[in-house]
């Protein structure tokens, strides 16, 4: 039985996390701080302190300081939205995880336990299928607590669709990464994923993004609608959509041409697919969701990729405030590195070139390991890619990579061998718990530049 001391004025939020937390059995007390602020517990008195932040309140982070000065218990901040600063500045004082408010109560009751159990806190950016089997491998791993951070770039298909007749974020990616993390029976999943193959105004669309639209009209927002979805799901984790502004993906490529809108990025028509995307911006300027910047500064591990490197990866990295945020965090930061290239976005490039734009729109050389794969492909998937103009990433020597990067790379068979080239789920994630087991001890965190 885990102890739990809530400050707060008001004794009837106490109540209801006791009421969320009773399935635990955990023993949920209440303290409202006085004027010199938290009275001292003596060592081992409570295991998590909670302390919700009144709106307009000033001191609470003083008031926690002998208990953030001293690392245990871990404390939890409930605050109202605020600015990057102040989110940072909590970390930096020594906040175990800031909840914002108004939260939700399956994140909160997963943020707490977590930090009861001393799970691994592990944050997955990026998008589409990448992304998607990443989780599915990770969600296999003990003690493991996941936050899928998601692209809200897509355009294309049943998504896009969606998009311009509702003017909602897209569903497509976020609607993956639940499923990705659903503990539900497999007939749900599977009816999430259905695509329907005809019916007037039906044909192509798929279910899940349908509910995901309908929540969304019911709750106000995706991200309530995400929420929701992720409770009829019963998802093991979190997931969160980057940004929670309507944006559109904008390719500047060298020869000047300007594209606008992801799915013309991602296929390239009517311009040389070898062209090279010389920068890529959202339209307009798209604010980080503060969950996202929360949950990275307070994760021990941070993901980033597979996928489309600027589709869904780099579409990460330019909202605003995603980038800031990973170079303060103390977390491991990994990119798993693709295994083939793709007209239009990287014909050619190899490992160094991915590296290298990863690290040029982070804004800093952070990253920790680059994880490549080196299984053998067969000369029938190698041909099979080639009729597409697609080609393996090829590893760099390593004075090349150097000059890109003080990462280590990390080499794995981490790859399906067969005809349709992919990352392979359990493999993936197997490689990277010995990653997760072998980082060095947390670092304080740094200020955002």
């Amino acid at each position: 039985m885990a102890r739990i001391l809530v400050a707060d004025p008001d004794p009837s939020f106490s109540q209801f996390l006791a009421t969320l937390l009773k399935r635990f059995d955990d023993q949920v007390e209440w303290i409202r701080p006085g004027p010199e602020g938290l009275p001292r517990l003596t060592p081992g008195a409570v295991d998590l302190l909670l302390v919700n932040e009144p709106a307009g309140a000033r001191r609470t982070l003083e008031a926690a300081a002998p208990y953030l000065q001293a690392g245990r218990p871990p404390v939890v901040l409930l605050g109202m939205p605020s600015t990057a600063g102040r989110v940072l500045e909590a970390y930096q004082r020594g906040i175990a995880y800031y909840v914002i408010k108004p939260f939700h109560p399956r994140e909160l009751v997963s943020c707490v336990y977590a930090l009861l159990h001393r799970q691994r806190r592990v944050v997955s950016l990026g998008g589409g299928t990448g992304l998607y089997t990443l989780l599915l491998g990770l969600k296999t791993l003990p003690n493991t607590h996941l936050t899928s951070i998601v692209s809200m770039s897509d355009d294309g298909g049943s998504t896009g669709r969606l998009r311009e007749a509702f003017g909602i974020l897209p569903p497509g990616d976020v609607r993956r990464s639940l499923v990705a993390l659903s503990a539900a029976p497999a007939l749900m999943k599977d009816l999430i994923q259905y695509r329907f193959p005809g019916g007037e105004g039906l044909k192509d669309h798929n279910l899940g993004n349908l509910l995901l639209a309908a929540v969304t009209q019911l709750t106000g927002s995706m991200a309530e609608a995400v929420r929701a979805m992720g409770d009829i799901l019963n998802i093991q984790g979190i997931v969160l959509p980057v940004t929670t502004t309507l944006n559109t993906l904008v390719a500047e490529f060298e020869d000047g041409t300007v594209v606008r809108g992801e799915r013309l990025i991602d296929v390239p028509q009517g311009r040389d697919p070898r062209l090279r995307i010389r920068r890529l911006r959202q339209e307009p300027e798209t604010e980080a969701n503060p969950n996202a910047m929360a949950a990275i500064l307070a994760a021990d591990v941070v993901t980033i990729g597979p996928g489309d490197l600027f589709t869904s990866v780099v579409a990460t990295l330019t909202v605003k405030g995603i980038a800031e945020a990973i170079q303060a965090s103390r977390a491991r930061k990994i990119y798993v590195c693709n295994l083939m290239t793709k007209p239009g976005e990287t014909s050619g490039f190899s490992v160094a070139d991915h590296v290298r734009e990863v690290v040029r729109y982070l804004g800093a050389d952070v990253l920790h390991e680059i994880l490549v794969s080196n299984t053998p492909l067969s000369q029938d998937a190698i041909r099979h890619y080639a009729d597409k103009e697609q080609e393996p990433v090829r590893l760099d020597d390593e004075p090349v990579l150097r000059g890109v990067t003080k990462a280590q790379v990390v080499a794995g068979d981490i790859t399906s061998a067969e005809e349709l080239v992919r990352h392979e789920s359990l493999k993936l994630a197997q490689k990277l718990a010995r990653l997760f087991a072998s980082a060095p001890a947390a670092r304080p965190l740094s200020r955002v530049a």
